[in-house]
């Protein structure tokens, strides 16, 4: 039944079923936790899968694989660790399945040392393997390594899926590799997409969307953001980004009448939320709410720290990324407050909406193409 009510939706009612069980061994729990990855809420699955453990019930294979996708996706690294250890200690470590989602945990959540040493312990390694690292590689801007270990799969004679090209494109697309990945060919991506034997869906056509913003093809965009709208009306992302790449003009009647024609539509954009791990505590923090947590004075107080101290060196707060048309000087107060600004914390480790940058002796591993 919560499986059931689960996959209709209905987290609430198998929340409920699951509560109501008097005596529960480790089947309920992993199923409640699965119900809670697969509808996006991963802090109850992870604070789910902790009260499993607290209760003296041993967490069962399907239970740790769901955490590690949580831990991954809130980039809670240290309870990833704690996992893995598990994975161990029960002899699940060595499946291949496994090994591919302790990597995917480990690259998304930063710690791309130990996502490369699990996978090069394997060495009868599948597509789905080979994958999971160029995609880290992919998602952290390390072009050049996500490439070396498609080639590297190309000559083990592995045979690379769709998903494989999606990763080395991506790959190539951040750090701007032309050659390798034709990017920022806009007028050829068109024409492709004109081509195609079957109609464009609208991944195909937000993926156009997504590089008009990047390249300032603001023509193209309107074309592009009006196939979109008709095939997504309800999607809020559509107008957000055409309304980004509005701002990035200086088009503010346009912006409004987007804007506008959003509430008309009882449309409305979430607000940027951005996660981080602390001595195994998870802290949220969401764009332009400075007050919530509990220690917003103290970083604050830091947050305008820093930035007295990286203008002192040169820094100028660009403000074209502040969407809304306002005074110079409260676009660099905005700038201060975005949710990722709020969680960064000893290393130099950045993450935009599409990637993470990684600073090293005054370069980015992007190599400054973004």
């Amino acid at each position: 039944m919560i499986m059931g009510f689960g996959h209709d939706g209905q987290v609430t009612e198998a929340r409920r079923v699951f509560d109501q069980m008097t005596e529960k061994d480790d089947v309920p729990w992993s199923s409640m936790i699965k119900v809670y990855e697969r509808k996006g809420f991963e802090l109850e699955a992870l604070s789910l899968f902790r009260l499993m453990q607290l209760q003296g019930i041993r967490p069962n294979f399907p239970s740790m694989i769901s955490t590690l996708s949580v831990c991954g996706s809130l980039a809670t690294l240290n309870h990833g660790r704690e996992v893995h250890a598990q994975l161990v200690r029960s002899l699940f470590d060595c499946d291949v399945y496994v090994c591919s989602v302790l990597i995917t945990m480990y690259m998304k959540c930063g710690d791309l040392v130990n996502g490369k040493r699990v996978f090069d312990r394997f060495t009868s390694k599948d597509t789905v393997m080979w994958n999971s690292i160029i995609t880290g590689y992919a998602q952290h801007g390390l072009g050049k390594e996500a490439l070396q270990v498609f080639y590297d799969m190309v000559s083990s004679g592995v045979p690379p899926d769709e998903v494989t090209f999606i990763g080395v494109l991506s790959a190539c697309s951040y750090t701007g590799r032309v050659k390798e990945g034709r990017a920022g060919k806009l007028n050829e991506a068109m024409n492709l997409i004109r081509d195609m034997s079957v109609e464009a869906d609208a991944c195909v056509w937000g993926a156009l969307l997504g590089a008009c913003r990047i390249h300032n093809r603001l023509d193209m965009a309107e074309v592009v953001a009006k196939k979109l709208l008709l095939l997504e009306p309800e999607n809020t992302g559509h107008y957000i980004l055409l309304s980004n790449i509005y701002s990035s003009q200086g088009r503010w009647r346009d912006v409004a009448a987007l804007r506008s024609n959003m509430r008309v539509q009882s449309l409305s954009k979430s607000p940027g939320c951005s996660w981080i791990e602390v001595e195994k505590k998870v802290h949220t923090f969401t764009g332009g709410d400075i007050t919530s947590h509990p220690e917003h004075a103290v970083i604050l107080r830091m947050v305008e720290k820093l930035d007295g101290l990286i203008i002192e060196v040169g820094y100028s707060p660009d403000g074209s990324f502040v969407l809304h048309d306002v005074e110079e000087e409260e676009k660099v107060h905005n700038l201060r407050h975005h949710s990722e600004k709020l969680v960064t914390e000893r290393e130099i480790v950045l993450r935009d909406a599409n990637r993470f940058h990684h600073f090293k002796d005054g370069s980015c591993s992007c190599g400054d193409y973004w």
